[in-house]
């Protein structure tokens, strides 16, 4: 029992010393791990490594947190909060052109080592040469992450991502801006895989996930959900294994569908998403532990040229029925 103590607590200051962040707005909490190659929290090739959100309280409400059994810093997807993940084409950037052992780069990441294989393996964590020049500018409410990363092979960004809370609001903002500092064109997909945890609640009844526009899926949800009009609910609480997925159509071409909503009744809490691009894309995943709208944006950007968005999260509680509670969305 006294070994199981003492690696449980040396388990806990290890998790506590990873380079991390907190921030406040007087309403809302969170804490952030740092991008570091070789001591940051998440050191995986699949996600961007700025803004990755440890936990995030509302009127005694967490949104975000570990909702996966193992972790491992290099592991694809030991990873929480609204993180994102940048492609082109279903793959890296340049992936297409390098030639085993040469380079690409995943943005958010850095410059990294083709193998020789197949095809691109989105999960798979490849061999980082060269994790770029990270900036990190801390204030009371918010994080500025300035990432600068060239290729040999023409491409070069500068990455600038802001994760702000809003004086007086319930209400984290992701300011995004990428600009192109190479000679080669960027074209790029960048979706947002969320990772809510909302106090723990398992998927399933109590959970609501609504979108602005009447949804269609693209594949069978095998009795665990279903979509009704702009919602998708679940039939049942998915067990530990099971998982739903399933690509969401009916967008327009305007950032007025990029508007979400997850609420779990039980809890009495909820998010509200918006953004200041259209869907290029609707994802939805979920297992026990987290549910994952996945909002994809596209961008096409020329050297010397810089293409920004904005997502905003509003937080709020229920009250009886689960109406809003007072200015919830305000």
């Amino acid at each position: 029992m006294k070994i199981l103590t003492v690696l449980a607590c040396a388990c806990a200051l290890t998790a506590a010393d990873f380079p991390q962040a907190e921030i406040s707005n007087g309403e809302v909490r969170a804490k952030l791990y740092l991008p570091d190659a070789e001591t940051g929290y998440y050191r995986g090739t699949r996600f961007d490594w700025s803004g990755v959100i440890a936990s995030l309280e509302y009127k005694g409400h967490n949104y975000f947190g570990q909702w996966f059994d193992k972790y491992d810093p290099k592991l694809h997807d030991a990873i929480s909060g609204p993180v994102e993940e940048f492609l082109t084409d279903g793959a890296g950037l340049g992936y297409a052109d390098a030639k085993p052992g040469g380079t690409f780069i995943k943005i958010g990441v850095g410059v990294v080592r083709k193998p020789e294989e197949s095809e691109f393996h989105q999960f798979h964590t490849y061999e980082i040469v060269d994790p770029g020049k990270w900036t990190i500018h801390k204030k009371g409410d918010s994080v500025q992450f300035i990432q600068d990363v060239k290729d040999a092979s023409g491409y070069a960004y500068r990455y600038t991502k802001t994760v702000r809370l809003v004086k007086g609001k319930p209400e984290l903002v992701l300011e995004h801006s990428l600009k192109n500092t190479g000679t080669r064109v960027i074209e790029s997909k960048a979706y947002d895989h969320n990772f809510f945890v909302i106090d723990k609640q398992p998927s399933g009844p109590d959970f609501s996930v609504k979108f602005a526009f009447a949804l269609k899926a693209t594949r069978d949800l095998k009795g665990a959900a279903e979509t009704r009009g702009n919602e998708l609910l679940y039939l049942r609480e998915l067990p530990k294994g099971e998982s739903v997925y399933t690509g969401l159509e009916g967008y327009g071409d305007t950032p007025k569908d990029y508007d979400i909503t997850v609420e779990n009744r039980k809890a009495g809490a909820g998010v509200h998403i918006t953004a200041d691009r259209p869907l290029a894309n609707m994802v939805f995943w979920s297992i026990r532990t987290t549910l994952c709208p996945e909002a994809y944006v596209s961008m096409r950007i020329e050297p010397g040229h810089e293409y920004k968005w904005r997502i905003a999260y509003n937080f709020y509680t229920t009250g009886p029925a689960g109406s809003l509670a007072a200015g919830a969305l305000d």
